[in-house]
Parts: C-alpha cells; sequence; structure tokens
C-alpha cells in the first residue's frame, strides 16, 4: 500500500492576488487528491523543488507551522486508516473535517487559536492561549466534551481564579473569552444550544469600574511643553501627542502607518481591530510631528518597524518591546510634571475624548467611555460623520 501526503504550491490556480494556494497532496494507488489547507503564497517565496517557503518568505514561521501542524493531522489520518485494516481511498484521508461533534474543548481551543493566526490576529489568539493554559492549570486537561462545562464547572473556575488573586476584570475577560469560544462551538454543532451554561452564570457580574485615565487639556500642553534630549524620550512623547491630535488612535495603528495614509491633509487608515476606515483631519501639530521623523526611502511614518521586521510575528514582538519601552517613558514624564495619573499611550486615547466632551462636542461624535467595548462604537461614530463636523470638533484639542 503506497500512499503519500505533501503540501504543495498549485500553481495551476492564480488567485485574484497573484498567489496561490498552498494545498494537501495525497496520492496512493496512482489517485491523487488535492485540498486547500487555506493559505496562498506568491510562487516567488516558494520553493518547489523542496516543497517549502523560501528564507525571505513573508510569515515564514508562521506559513511553516501552519504547514507541518496540517502534514502532522493527515499523517496521523491515514496511520489511523491504515491501522483499521480495512481499504480506503483518497477521498478517506482528504475528508478530514477537523470539527465533528466530537471535538473537544481543546480541540476546538487548537481550531480556532489556528484560524486567528491565519488572520494575522495574533493579540486576540494570544487571549485564547492564555484563556487554554489556564483552564489546563485549573482542569488539568481538556480533552472534555462542552457538556461537561456547566455552572458549578464556572463556579468552581472563578473560586480557583480568585484564589490565585486575580483582579475582577482578569477574570472577567477570562470567562468572556470562554464564552466565546463555547458560542463557536454551538454554531458549528458541537454542542445543542440547551447546554449553554453562560444562560444561568452571567459573566457581566464580572467587571470592576476602570479608573479613569484620562488627563486635562491643561496636563497635554504641559507634556508639549516638556523638553529632553533623549531622542526616544521624544518619540515617546511625540507618540502620546500625536494619538492624541488623531482621534485617540492606538500604537499599533500608529506603527504601522505609511506616507500612503497621509491624503489631502488626513489620515485615512483601517483599524487593525476593527477593520474600520478611518478618515480625520490632520492639524498642524500632527503635521509637525509627522514631518520629523520623514526620512528618504523609509516605509513607515514612525521609526518602531524596520527592515528585519518582516513577519507578522516579528512585528507584533517589536511592538510589544517598544510599546513596554514607550510607557515606561511616558510614566518617568508623568511623575515629573506631577500628573494625577500614571501616564500611558493609552491615556491620549481616554483625553482625547474627554477633552472633547468637556468642551461641549456632541456624544454622537466622540464617547467619554474609551473601554474595550466602547473603542469599535467611537470609531462608527468618528467615521459617520462629515469630516465639517469632525473638524469643528478637533479644535477644541488645545
Amino acid at each position: 500500500m503506497n500512499i503519500s501526503i505533501n503540501i504543495v504550491c498549485y500553481r495551476h490556480k492564480i488567485l485574484a492576488n497573484g498567489e496561490n494556494p498552498l494545498m494537501i497532496r495525497v496520492s496512493k494507488n496512482g489517485k491523487t487528491k488535492y485540498k486547500s489547507i487555506g493559505i496562498s503564497i506568491l510562487p516567488q517565496y516558494w520553493d518547489f523543488i523542496q516543497n517549502k517557503p523560501k528564507r525571505n518568505c513573508p510569515n515564514k514561521e508562521m506559513i511553516q507551522k501552519i504547514i507541518n501542524e496540517t502534514l502532522s493531522e493527515y499523517n496521523e489520518k491515514a496511520l489511523a486508516l491504515i491501522a483499521s485494516k480495512k481499504e480506503f481511498t483518497v477521498n478517506d484521508v482528504i475528508a478530514n473535517n477537523p470539527i465533528t461533534t466530537n471535538t473537544t474543548v481543546e480541540e476546538l481551543f487548537d481550531f480556532h487559536i489556528k484560524q486567528l493566526i491565519l488572520e494575522d490576529r495574533l493579540k486576540y489568539a494570544s487571549t485564547f492561549k492564555e484563556l487554554k493554559k489556564s483552564l489546563l492549570d485549573y482542569n488539568k486537561r481538556l480533552n472534555i466534551s462542552f457538556m461537561d462545562i456547566n455552572m458549578n464547572w464556572l463556579k468552581d473556575y472563578e473560586t480557583w481564579l480568585r484564589q490565585k488573586n486575580y483582579g475582577e476584570n482578569s477574570i472577567g475577560i477570562r470567562f468572556r473569552t470562554f464564552r466565546v469560544l463555547y458560542n463557536i462551538a454551538i454554531e458549528k454543532g458541537i454542542v445543542k444550544s440547551e447546554h449553554y451554561p453562560f444562560k444561568t452564570y452571567k459573566v457581566a457580574k464580572l467587571h470592576m469600574e476602570t479608573i479613569k485615565r484620562a488627563i486635562s487639556k491643561q496636563d497635554i500642553k504641559k507634556i508639549i511643553d516638556y523638553k529632553t534630549k533623549d531622542v526616544y524620550t521624544q518619540l515617546s512623547i511625540d507618540i502620546f501627542l500625536f494619538s492624541y491630535f488623531c482621534g485617540g488612535i492606538n500604537f499599533k495603528d500608529i506603527a504601522y502607518l505609511t506616507r500612503e495614509n497621509v491624503i489631502d491633509n488626513k489620515l485615512v487608515y483601517f483599524r487593525k481591530k476593527t477593520k474600520k476606515l478611518i478618515r480625520l483631519p490632520l492639524n498642524d501639530n500632527a503635521m509637525k510631528i509627522i514631518n520629523k521623523y520623514d526620512v528618504p526611502n523609509c516605509l513607515y511614518l514612525f521609526p518602531i518597524f524596520n527592515d528585519k521586521h518582516i513577519t507578522e510575528l516579528q512585528k507584533a514582538n517589536r511592538l510589544h518591546k517598544v510599546l513596554s519601552i514607550v510607557n515606561a517613558r511616558l510614566k518617568r514624564i508623568g511623575k515629573e510634571l506631577n500628573l494625577p495619573i500614571k501616564l500611558t499611550t493609552y491615556v491620549a486615547r481616554h483625553s482625547f475624548a474627554t477633552v472633547l466632551k468637556k468642551a461641549g462636542v456632541s456624544t454622537a461624535i466622540i464617547s467619554e467611555s474609551l473601554g474595550h467595548t466602547s473603542e469599535k462604537t467611537t470609531q462608527i461614530y468618528l467615521d459617520s460623520f462629515d469630516n465639517e463636523q469632525i473638524e469643528n470638533a478637533m479644535e477644541n484639542l488645545l
């Protein structure tokens, strides 16, 4: 019995973006079947002799990891079919649906995390990874059915988290994430909705009001007037102020900005988190900051990424490192200026909303509360009003 399983770059199909899909190829007794693994790649980044991504391939580590996991998955399926000593075809190997009614909690975790990584939603994927690790620490195993998760199971997990001295909001994040996974299980037919434990276990109770993270217009002016000769401290200040002057744009979106995002004195970009298209006027203060870091042949507006940061994983690691440095410098500046709260990049986002609210700007344009759930609402408000309304509102920032 001769069977071979490989991943190939399928040159016979070209997608609209010019890429070729990567496919699992199963051959047995002269018959071959192909099935997409959900990834595509430009042909110049694929080694057709060794059937693997080239060294210069963007997202090489992530793609190779998915290839290895896919090969392992299909090889295990083939071995199981061989061990059954029953006759089977290439169709039996290819028809390997990773999600079935018998899918365990751990298997759905792994499947969903893999999907999020494929979508470049690395931070959200890490949230599910952290929850999975936490549940393994609590329950020791997750090869269990979703029907095993009931009201008492959730209560015991909450008690365990409290004994570990987790804060209210940290516990809430874990339960909201777990609720998302359970809803996915229902959607995919793994478990019936009648077993949904979150009907009786209310996640909404796991919320503690976050301390306000906004400073006044006068404090913003103190930051503008702050003098330093250290280039990294100045970069931290400029990132903070750019966020404040540009609708509370967050650090990740700032890092990815290029000259193409500046159109007719407006900042035009897609939010990484919500995929919403944002258009905001660039005032003189924002333009001065952009021009300060204008370097010929440099792709990005700000010196956060460089040529070494190619893959999404490399960029995610870089973002985490630089954000830690920026926030550490901002906190030090905040202490020196005797500001009422710890200064971070996120304070710029809250301050943008709060200053406009105090200036009498309609809540239909900007929301004072900028917690996790209200970020999307705020961006929708900003996107839905015409430029003149937003420009008038932005005049209240200083």
